[in-house]
Parts: C-alpha cells; structure tokens; sequence
C-alpha cells in the first residue's frame, strides 16, 4: 500500500522523495495530523445531546443490565430516558468503562472519542488503499471535514458507530480476499457493534450483500454471517421488550417515521438542504472541484447553486427559519456555496459509476445511500446524518484525482496541497467555534448559579443540552409542568438559543426580568436561527454553519408571580 505513484512519471527530486515514504509514514503522519486537530477540543465543554449519552452512562456504571431504567426531564415533563433518546446504548456502556476508570470530566469523555476517530482516519486510509494509489489524500480529506472534526469532538454516538462501520468494512472486503472465516466472523461482529451504536448502522447489511454479490456475481455462502448481526439485534428486540414493554428497536423506526411527518418539508427543500449540509460538511469536495471537474462542469454547478441561492430569498418557509430573515442575503449566498460543494460530492457518486468495480460500487452505494437518508429519511437534516458519507466521499475523490492524473508534479501536489490546507483551516475554524458555543452554556451556567445562589427561592430553568447537564449540577431544577411545585417568587431561567422551553408555567408571569448575554466570538455560528445556521438540526437554519457576526447567547432571568398575563418570552 502506497500513495506514490510510479517513479518514473515524476521529476528526479519528487521521485526520491515519494520512493522513501512507506505506509508506515502514512499511518505516523495521520495519528499526529488526528491528535493535533483533537486533543486542543479534550476540554469542550458537554454540548447539545452529550448529557444524554452522559446520564445513560452514569446510570450502566451503577446498573449495567438496565441501561434505560430512569427518567429525564428533556421535555415539559418528566419522562422515561428511552422515550427521550432514540439511540441504543453501546455508545454510553463506551463511556461507562471510561468514567468508572476516569471519572466524569470532559477531558476523560473526549479522550476516550479520540481513539475511535483515529479508527475512522486509519481504516479510511486501509480501506482506500484497495482502490487507489493515493489513500493518504481519502484519509486527509476525511480528516479535514467539518462533519467529522466537529463529530469527533462531542461524546454522542456518531464517531464511535462510524468507526464500528469502518471496521467492518475492512474486515469484510479482506475476507472477501483471503476466505477467511475468522474474519468474516469479526466483520459480522463489528456490523453487529455498529448497529448497536446507532441503528444507521444497520445500513452496512444491504451495503455489504450488495458488494459481494457484485465482486462473486453469485451468492456466497459467506452471506450467512451477516445472520449473526440480524440475531443479535432480535435478540435486543427481545431483550429490551421484557425490560420497557417494547422492543427499543422497532420504537425507534416507529418514532423516526412519526417524528419525520411533524417536520415534512417539500421535495425540493429537502434536496437543497441535503446538498448544503453535505457541502458543508464534506468540505473538501469543494475546495478540489477545480481540480476534479472541468470547466463548463464548474460554470454549470456554480449557475445552479447560484440559482438555488436567489430562489431560496424568495421561499424562505422553506426552511422554518423566520429568525434569519434579516441575514438572508447572506445565507442564501453561502447556501449557494455549500451546495456548489454538495454537487461536487454527489457527482464524485455519480461518476464512480462509469468506472464499476465492485469496490467503486460499494462506496457508491454508501455515499448515496447515506445522501438519501440524510436528505429524504430522517427527522432532520444535520451534520451527524450526513457524517458516515464523508469517507466514502473522499475515497471517491482520491480515485477520481487518480484516475485523472497518475502522476505526482509539483503543480498537482501544490494544488492538492492548497485545497486540504484551505479546508484545514475552515474546518478547524468551525470547529473551534462550535467549542465556543459549547463552552458559553458551561459559563453562563456557571455564572448564572453564582448570581442567584443567595435566593431562598427555588431556581429552575428550561431549555437542554449541555446547559442543563451544568446548571442542574449547580442545584437548579429542571422546570417540570407536571410535577414541579412552582411557587411565586420562585427563579427562572430561560436559554434564547434552546429547545423545548415553554416560557413561565400556567398561572404565573414572570417579573424582574432581566437578559444576561454572552458575547460568542469567532465569526462562524454553527447553531443560530438568526444567522441561519442549524448543524446539529435544519430546523435552526438551512445552513451546517455560517460566517459572519455570531449573535450572543441570551438567558432571561426572571422571578414568577401568579398572575394571568404572558409576557413576551422566549419560545421554541
């Protein structure tokens, strides 16, 4: 495995160089390039669903054989976490074995993440090797993605499933090679593993049935392993019908369907959404469609997303983000740049067609797959949907750069470095600002606990994510509709930029209110219905994220008092 192409093709001192760099040197080099982008995150404070991975794996620590046996207040209520979460609990039984050894921190969390991101890096590099000569470009682009950066640096779910995902991926195209059962077993265990961290792991069933039908063209009998993950997850089925009453799996695709009916949007919507976040996301389809398309190719894409921009300021209920009408020129033209880079991305899909193999054919099939899903299927559209296509993508990428150029120059080389640089930077820019907003709700809790701590009052607050994981352990309650005893003169503290809040209780209004701010620096928003950003869901905004002024974090502080009236409040 190398990605150095024939020596002969290159000038005297590229050949020198390229003949000494081994796979050894490959595999050095993305371990560093992996830690140096992760490690600077370890301190991130707990964001958006983290608590809830968070709160499953505390409770395994204590009680390992009923993952799901409490209740949250993530809601206006109080509710059974497995009406909460939809998710199955292997990610939170990862993080168990690490908070039981070393404790709860973040830094404890998100170093345990960082070895499967290195996974996902490492085997997009093995598994590229088999298709191109240039796997350590697949693996950078990968690397050098929004998506997976800013993935790699929560502890939910998505990096430790798509490294399960890349595992078996490897295991299973090798065993097709060598006729190993032992690593078809392995492969069918990790298929199993994936799927028991998000149920998108499933996918890998028809993905992998349809690969070795393609390589074998008959039906081999190595097709019973896939057996051993379809049991396991009826034996889950099973498992988790006597413990809630019903089976979690089959919950979740029932709560997928009914959930994705609240939230339709029209076809065309959807498909420019899809587009936008899979740009975004997978930067670096963007920064190389120069060097991947030729030039009428370029002008027709850059018309159409164009195109799509001027539309979009035109049908802005499109997307559900009214809060973004006074930004809107601005989003509308930077959705037109990350659906220029979603064309660029769905066409390395395309074109991988015209040149079949059965390797080609599967991360064809997983990249669209994934597009589809991401677009079409699930509930909202967001960066983690779209997270498992970016390896697939920029495998792609590196086979279509092969394909066209077999050799290394120094204008290819300056070229394709100029383009991983560029979207280095972007995506660590994202990144980071996605840590600025994460650690704005472990400050403002920390700051509001201080200022009402010499309250005799009970404090509640609504809104989630990791400001209610920081304020709740300062001792501030969750507000409850159903069972908290509100009484007047009792705080309350409501987040601008949440979910689920709900504004004062019935029978109270709020009174000496005040809005404290945080200020986010940083020039990238990554979640903000006014600037139109929603990386983590659509419904904040049609952008992944967005450049520009980031507007401040709000929190209303007020006290209750009984009364009739409502005042105006934050509401989601």
């Amino acid at each position: 495995m190398t990605d150095a192409p024939p020596p002969a093709h290159d000038p005297h001192l590229l050949s020198a160089i390229f003949s000494k760099w081994t796979a050894l040197h490959s595999v050095l080099s993305l371990t560093l390039l992996t830690l140096a982008c992760l490690l600077p995150f370890s301190g991130k404070a707990f964001h958006m669903d983290d608590p809830l991975f968070i709160w499953t794996a505390q409770h395994i620590a204590r009680h390992p054989l009923d993952p799901y046996g409490f209740r949250v207040v993530w809601y206006a209520t109080e509710t059974p976490i497995a009406d909460v979460t939809k998710n199955p609990p292997l990610a939170s039984y990862y993080l168990a074995l690490f908070g039981r050894i070393f404790g709860w921190r973040e830094s404890a969390l998100h170093l345990a993440l960082v070895f499967p991101a290195l996974i996902v890096i490492l085997g997009t590099y093995r598994l590229a090797g088999r298709i191109t000569r240039w796997p350590l470009l697949a693996a950078l682009a990968t690397l050098f993605s929004p998506g997976f950066l800013v993935s790699s640096t929560t502890v939910m779910c998505d990096i430790l499933m798509l490294a399960f995902w890349m595992l078996a991926l490897v295991f299973w195209l090798e065993a097709e090679d060598s006729g190993q059962h032992w690593q078809f077993a392995l492969a069918a265990i990790f298929i199993a593993a994936c799927a028991f961290t998000k149920y998108f792991g499933i996918a890998l069933l028809p993905l992998l049935v349809a690969y070795s039908l393609s390589k074998r063209r008959r039906v081999a009998a190595s097709i019973a392993y896939l057996a051993i993950p379809v049991l396991l997850l009826a034996l889950y089925q099973h498992w988790t019908r006597g413990l809630y009453g019903r089976g979690l799996l089959s919950d979740a695709f029932q709560y997928a369907s009914l959930h994705n009916r609240g939230h339709e949007l029209s076809l065309p919507a959807k498909t420019l959404l899809g587009l936008a976040f899979t740009g975004g996301c997978m930067l670096p389809a963007l920064f190389f469609s120069t060097q991947l398309w030729k030039r009428r190719s370029i002008f027709a894409a850059a018309v159409l997303a164009v195109a799509a921009g001027l539309a979009i300021s035109g049908h802005q209920a499109w997307f559900e983000t009214p809060r973004a009408a006074a930004a809107w020129t601005a989003v509308s033209a930077q959705m037109a740049l990350w659906i220029a880079g979603g064309m660029s991305a769905v066409g390395l899909v395309v074109s991988a067609l015209r040149k079949i193999t059965a390797e080609r054919l599967l991360l064809s099939l997983w990249a669209g797959g994934t597009f589809f899903f991401a677009a079409y299927l699930n509930w909202t559209i967001n960066a983690r949907s779209v997270l498992p296509m970016i390896p697939a993508a920029a495998t792609l990428l590196a086979c279509y750069l092969g394909d066209r150029s077999g050799a290394h120059t120094p204008r290819s080389i300056a070229g394709r470095g100029a383009a991983l640089l560029a979207a280095a930077v972007v995506s660590m820019w994202v990144t980071r600002a996605d840590a600025n907003l994460a650690n704005a709700g472990r400050t403002a809790a920390a700051q509001l606990s201080e200022q009402v701590s010499d309250s005799q009052a009970t404090v509640y607050f609504e809104g989630h994510w990791g400001f209610q994981y920081y304020l709740q352990q300062s001792g501030a309650r969750p507000a409850d509709l159903r069972n908290s005893p509100f009484h007047a003169g009792d705080v309350l503290i409501i987040p601008e930029n949440t979910t689920n809040s709900f504004g004062p209780p019935p029978g109270f209004v709020l009174v000496e209110v005040r809005i404290v701010e945080l200020p986010l620096a940083g020039g990238i928003a990554t979640m903000s219905e006014p600037a139109g950003a929603g990386f983590y869901a659509s419904v904040w905004g049609p952008l992944p994220f967005a450049f520009g002024r980031v507007p401040p974090e709000r929190y209303l502080v007020a006290r209750l008092a009984p009364d009739a009236k409502q005042p105006l409040v934050f509401r989601h």
